[in-house]
């Protein structure tokens, strides 16, 4: 969809389906997001703040800054944050657990595997005992799923037909530049730095999702909190996603607000920078339907046969409530 019609497009979801909202109780609802110093997720939570959208929705926000990829969870099951970002797969294995977390939907930005254009590699046959750097470790939802595609389109076991090397996603960017490793497989906002820096893209995730039979966009990555909370503080709940996804219209339409925060971005140059604003707005949501849903219940079931319990716990589909009933995107067009 087209920026300017994206722009367009969220203003009126904000302003008809979000922002139809309880009066606001006088004294503002705290809401304390969790979010590592270093994420995108910070400009969106920029955007909110100095627009004031949540505040105009009787929400305080309070920016919890973490310091590592397992702090967030860590902090939401320790009741140091009330809302942090994360996968509907960690909120289906907690709720096997009965432990009641649930999502809204943020992203459907996820990672992608980038090769050097000079490199010769068209394919993942051709990658038969190259170095294949990989975010996340082994449990990795990309990774699971590019196994899963891998397997069923090519009949290759990817992990032995590749020499894997794991590493933390700037050390991963820095060894693809440095042609240390043949292929990068790293998350969104990475993937776009090696893509301004002249590598391509070998596969990304709407075509593994192709390949496995999902021809729907899923979100993977949301707003995660716990049910019982939601529960207290519906209003407060509702106020900060319209607040999420006004910052999103803002971003979808105004180049002065991403100059704004381009020093957030830490952008080494342009390239980099309109890769960045490129892979954020084409990650965000506009729409959800039942079909949006079987397909997340598909790529369940893909992921619980490629990763198993150790992945998503012991339910054998998605549990009920993984998504948040009191979020709703507008239904998918037929067209």
């Amino acid at each position: 969809m087209h920026h300017r019609y994206l722009h367009h497009f969220l203003i009126a979801l904000v302003t008809l389906s979000l922002t139809a909202i309880a009066h606001a109780n006088p004294k503002p609802a705290v809401v304390r997001v969790g979010v590592l110093g270093f994420g995108t997720v910070n400009w969106e939570l920029d955007v909110m703040q100095v627009h004031g959208l949540a505040k105009k929705r009787g929400v305080e926000l309070k920016i919890v800054p973490l310091a590592s990829a397992d702090a967030p969870t860590v902090a939401l099951q320790g009741g140091a944050v009330d809302v942090i970002v994360a996968d509907w797969i960690w909120v289906s294995r907690q709720r096997a657990e009965s432990n009641a977390y649930t999502f809204a939907p943020y992203s459907n930005a996820v990672g992608s595997l980038m090769t050097d254009r000079h490199s010769g590699i068209k394919s993942l046959s051709d990658l038969k005992d190259k170095k294949v750097g990989i975010a996340g470790g082994p449990n990795d939802k990309t990774l699971l799923l590019l196994r899963a595609y891998a397997q069923r389109k090519l009949d290759l076991d990817l992990p032995r037909h590749v020499k894997p090397t794991y590493a933390a996603p700037p050390l991963l960017t820095e060894l693809a530049l440095r042609n240390q490793i043949d292929a990068a497989l790293n998350y969104w906002h990475y993937a776009a730095r090696l893509e301004a820096s002249g590598m391509t893209t070998l596969i990304d995730m709407p075509e593994i999702l192709k390949g496995l039979g999902i021809d729907k966009p899923i979100p993977l990555i949301g707003w995660v909190f716990h049910e019982e909370w939601a529960l207290r503080n519906a209003d407060a709940v509702k106020g900060f996603l319209a607040a999420s996804y006004e910052a999103k219209a803002i971003l979808a339409g105004s180049d002065a607000e991403w100059n704004r925060i381009r020093p957030k971005m830490r952008a080494e140059n342009d390239a980099v920078f309109a890769a960045l604003r490129r892979g954020f707005l084409k990650g965000i949501p506009t729409c959800s339907d039942q079909e949006t849903m079987t397909a997340v219940g598909k790529t369940f079931g893909i992921l619980a046969e490629t990763g198993g319990t150790q992945l998503v716990g012991r339910s054998s589909e998605l549990p009920t409530g993984t998504f948040w009933p009191g979020f709703r995107l507008p239904p998918c067009s037929a067209g």
